[in-house]
């Protein structure tokens, strides 16, 4: 299909145009006589002994071979991070945020919270390593299932102190033969202040315009050298508080009917941008025969509504059908629920370091970070794995006889928004020596760090249900009285009696936990050997390490207590959750790891072309207790052609381990449509079908000729089938293989007085295989058809015996009669590769010292060339069997596969531009970012075009005011005052069936804010 680009906002272009005007003049304001460093590389040809993420040696040159990307506290500032999330959503090479604060869930199957993901390159949760002043970061306890519908964990961004941040490092490079695991697509170091001997205080309030969301921020970080100066003790404390984003502050959220917003488009008739939904308290109910089976179907509705047909109590009556007539659908987000929840964070860290002797020093780091969110989300409904029956007996059953009744769906709307609380908790205690040895660097330390969330949600007891349903007595719970009379999509004006809701009302608790325990030595010298082009450095390590995660769930979820209806069918005893047993996993690593940069030709050497040559070999080895060893190595090279043109590549291998989910998880059961193809196959052979497969699925008991019509069962063509899935002992890791080639240019004929100068340009590939994903329900169900049609049969589809209508239906079509399908095995495993390839584009600019100030300015680049997911090879057979005729082409295949680029995520462009000047008190900042469109294939218009989820370029602007110095306490103090815009044009994110897409954007515009800041 063609992606048609249409406009979402009225005024959008006019913004655009208006953002990219100020932009131009902000850049030739600059460029007159100024640079700023939003995202600062490194000098190519100095070396930054700072810069620690690229190589373990300490103090060699092998970071101007890689490409690395700081942000100093300058930059930090100048993209005006509230968050740990706010900040990694500002550099351009981090892909989608899939674990974000307004991803809000109906149940706590997924992580909700104070919680930001980290995504490099756009390759997926689990691809990023993230350390912590050079060590790896426990990740967050609570996973998530991917597009590939497999539980991801990442490390939680908003752990982190933004504002005790002095650096944030990012290795745009493959790098597992340095770091191991995870790090596939890079790593981000995250550096936090230490040796301080000073004291500042600062405070920070904000909000977003238009909205009820405020933000205020206290933070106080300092230290203090002791022992004449041989120890010192630093201290950073941040505290936050948000308040809650709600759904009524702005149109995209308002409503669950988008219909409206897309008004004159050619796409507002998509059935899909009406998100309200069926599950209301106007409930649908079906009446159980004496002998169990299903007899009438009903739906309450109000009096006076076109489908009354028998009026019951005051002001609602009873309708024919299963389905509920749309305009009676719950539109939940009118009842103001949280796009945001309200949120107070807690960050603590200290560090300390004393001086044993002159060779050997102690240091120690403890932290504690604190966060406990508030949600209200929509009321609670019925779910499909949990079969409720509600007495005859009930007090309300409208039905003469008062017979059984099945609840076929229904929302809980007089128990009003259901509550969620979560509360996340991580702690690091490190401790440790370094010191120098004969020329030699080394260090060694011992590191534990746990994380929790406990998540704490109302939900409803079924056993309790039940027994409030059965009363005779009119305080039983009433599932017959509808909604809000006048107000039919909101609410519920008529509730049960308070008795009723507060004896269902339980707490569903989730509680998770990861803990790793770190202990490592290594060594580094610069100067090991010496060549003809300078001294070769090498570093060298083992590390030790045990990583657990506990997933406990309710009891109610786990089966320790369950529900069993007046059928004796058993299942979850809260009335929206399937099932979900509790999960363990624990592994022990080892790893040694060994790194040489060597120069191979330096300047004094005189060679044409080859002004200096480096290069840097590495390679890791990792043993896992749970499934075996990795090796892999990397080489990069750095090529100086003249002084000032830098040629740079490298290769390397990698791999990310399956997570401790992905290998441990207990079944769980989900429950997805599907059809039986071989079932229509049989049918189609008997000529039951006019139009042959293509007829097979939803309501094909109409096309079903006689006389096959009297045998055919609906549900064994297309139903609801349960998928059981569980991890997996015997995943393997996921390879990749990484290249990048670039070039670093520093034009040294440019004058020194127009300043220094810096353009980078890297092309980079990763390839990756295995990666863990389910073979999905139908796709098993195909292929159990494609192998019935050979005389055999997929194991994985689990089936009841057949029937005598089954048999007649099957008899003479050469096909092996079959029964229903009670289930589908599907465990996780290594399934489809993906190559994602991308450019990086940097110019940096720097001035100092001049009469007009100090000036920075920063373009970053990202551009994703490539993104293409392949099939798995069982996928791949099922695809050739239709392209060869052997399978009807009305067969598909399930998955997400083929180009992935813009597909409602992954961005084709994003950059950002900063700027800063400063001179004597003042400091003007500026930072720009872009982000190229999407498009939304989840709604067409009538033409088959996609929807384009419109480009957008924001800006922030801040001003800084540093008084003078004066007396604070007896000591010598200095005071600063910034007021500060983020996103000034007042941008909101662009329109998708959804509202807005929240992985990609935050939910909101203009955002104001002001602080104070005091030193001494």
């Amino acid at each position: 299909m063609s992606h048609h680009k249409m406009s979402n906002r009225t005024g959008r272009h006019t913004l655009r145009a208006a953002m990219l005007a100020s932009s131009a003049l902000l850049g030739v304001a600059f460029a007159t006589s100024a640079t700023a460093q939003s995202v600062t590389e490194e000098e190519p040809t100095v070396v930054d002994e700072i810069v620690v993420v690229g190589s373990q040696i300490r103090g060699a040159k092998v970071t101007a071979a890689l490409p690395v990307t700081v942000l100093a506290e300058e930059d930090i500032i100048a993209a005006a991070p509230v968050s740990g999330d706010d900040l990694f959503r500002s550099i351009p090479q981090m892909g989608d945020v899939t674990f974000n604060s307004a991803y809000q869930p109906n149940t706590s199957n997924s992580a909700r919270g104070d919680t930001g993901s980290v995504n490099l390159r756009s390759l997926g949760i689990g691809n990023t390593l993230v350390l912590l002043n050079g060590r790896r970061v426990v990740g967050h306890p609570t996973s998530q299932a991917n597009e590939h519908l497999v539980p991801v964990l990442t490390y939680n961004t908003n752990a982190i102190p933004v504002s005790g941040l002095k650096r944030l490092e990012v290795l745009r490079d493959g790098a597992a033969a340095i770091y191991g695991a995870d790090a596939v697509a890079g790593v981000v170091n995250t550096v936090l202040r230490d040796d301080m001997n000073n004291w500042t205080m600062s405070a920070q309030h904000g909000g977003a315009e238009g909205t009820g969301m405020r933000e205020t921020n206290l933070s106080v970080y300092g230290g203090k050298d002791l022992l004449d100066g041989r120890a010192n003790l630093s201290l950073f404390f941040n505290y936050d508080h948000r308040s809650e984003l709600n759904t009524l502050d702005q149109d995209y959220t308002s409503t669950n009917d988008k219909r409206g917003l897309f008004a004159g488009t050619g796409f507002e008739d998509h059935s899909s941008l009406n998100g309200t939904s069926q599950l209301a308290p106007w409930g649908r109910f079906t009446v159980r025969n004496a002998n169990g089976t299903s007899g009438q179907a009903f739906t309450v509705v109000p009096v006076g509504h076109a489908s009354c047909v028998t009026p019951t109590q005051d002001g609602v009556c009873l309708a024919n059908g299963t389905n509920l007539p749309a305009d009676l659908n719950a539109d939940t987000a009118r009842m103001g629920l949280s796009v945001m929840p309200e949120v107070d964070r807690f960050n603590l860290f200290t560090t300390g370091r004393y001086e044993i002797n002159d060779a050997v020093e102690a240091f120690g780091e403890m932290g504690f970070y604190h966060a406990k969110s508030q949600a209200y989300q929509e009321p609670i409904a019925t779910a499909s794995g949990v079969s409720f029956i509600i007495p005859g007996s009930n007090h309300y059953n409208p039905i003469a006889g008062d017979p059984n009744i099945t609840l076929t769906g229904y929302r809980f709307s007089d128990m009003g928004p259901i509550s969620v609380q979560v509360t996340n908790k991580q702690f690091r205690v490190l401790g440790g020596l370094r010191g120098e040895w004969n020329g030699w660097n080394w260090e060694s330390a011992l590191m534990w760090s746990e994380a929790s969330a406990k998540d704490v949600s109302d939900n409803i007891s079924a056993t309790k249900l039940q027994e409030w349903a059965a009363k005779t007595t009119p305080d039983a719970y009433n599932f017959f009285n509808g909604g809000t009379i006048g107000n039919v999509q909101v609410g519920d004006g008529t509730p049960s009696n308070q008795a009723a809701l507060d004896a269902i009302r339980v707490d569903m608790v989730r509680r998770t936990k990861t803990e790793l325990g770190l202990w490592d030595f290594k060594i580094s010298r610069p100067d090991i050997y010496q060549l003809p082009a300078g001294p070769v450095g090498i570093a060298a390590g083992i590390e030790l390490r045990t990583e657990t995660q506990h997933d406990d769930r309710d009891d109610r979820v786990d089966g320790t207590i369950r529900y069993t209806n007046l059928a004796g069918v058993k299942s979850s005893d809260l009335i929206n959750q399937s099932e979900n047993p509790d999960t363990y996993g624990e592994r022990d690593v080892f790893s040694a790891y060994l790194e040489v940069a060597a120069p191979l030709v330096s300047p004094d050497m005189g060679i044409p072309l080859v002004h200096n040559l480096e290069v840097q070999l590495a390679g890791r080895f990792e043993e896992y207790s749970d499934f075996g060893s990795v090796a892999k190595p990397k080489i990069a090279g750095a090529w100086d052609i003249v002084d000032g043109f830098r040629v740079r590549a490298s290769w390397a291998q990698g791999f990310r381990a399956p997570n401790l989910e992905q290998i441990n998880a207990t079944q769980i059961t989900r429950s997805n449509q599907s059809v039986d193809w071989v079932y229509c196959e049989a049918l189609n052979r008997q000529g039951a079908l006019a139009n042959g497969l293509r007829d097979c699925g939803a309501s094909m008991a109409s096309k079903v000729a006689q006389p096959w019509r009297d045998d055919f069962n609906q549900n064994h063509a297309r139903k609801s089938t349960q998928e059981r899935r569980a991890g997996n002992p015997d995943l393997q890791p996921e390879e990749s293989e990484t290249f990048s080639v670039g070039l670093v240019v520093q034009p040294r004929f440019i004058p020194a007085e127009l300043g220094d100068f810096t353009i980078t340009a890297d092309w980079w590939q990763v390839e990756q295989t295995g990666m863990v994903g389910l073979f999905r329900g139908q796709n098993a169900l195909t292929l159990d058809y494609l192998l019935r049609k050979n005389g055999s049969y997929n194991p994985n589809v689990v089936r009841g015996d057949a029937t005598a209508a089954d048999g007649r239906i099957f008899a003479g079509t050469g096909l092996e009669a079959v029964g229903e399908v009670l289930y589908i095995t599907d465990a996780y495993t290594n399934q489809q590769p993906q190559t994602v390839e991308g450019l990086d584009l940097g110019v940096m600019w720097r001035l100092r010292g001049t009469q007009y100030g100090d000036f920075s300015a920063n373009l970053n680049v990202s551009h994703l060339l490539k993104y293409y997911l392949d099939m798995a090879p069982d996928t791949q057979k099922l695809s050739d069997a239709i392209g060869s005729g052997e399978l009807d082409p009305n067969i598909w295949v399930s998955g997400s596969m083929g180009d992935m680029i813009a597909d409602l995520g992954r961005p084709e462009w994003k950059w950002s531009l900063s700027a800063t000047w400063n001179k004597d008190a003042w400091t003007v900042g500026a930072f720009t970012q872009y982000i190229s469109s999407l498009y939304d294939d989840s709604i067409t218009n009538s033409a088959g075009d996609y929807w384009t989820v419109d480009s957008t370029i924001t800006a922030n602007l801040y001003a800084e005011y540093a008084f003078g110095a004066d007396t604070f306490g007896g000591m010598m103090s200095d005071t600063s005052v910034r007021v500060g815009v983020r996103n000034i044009t007042d941008e909101q994110p662009p329109l998708s069936a959804d509202g807005y897409v929240g992985t990609v954007y935050q939910p909101y515009g203009r955002y104001w804010y002001a602080s104070v800041r005091k030193s001494f």
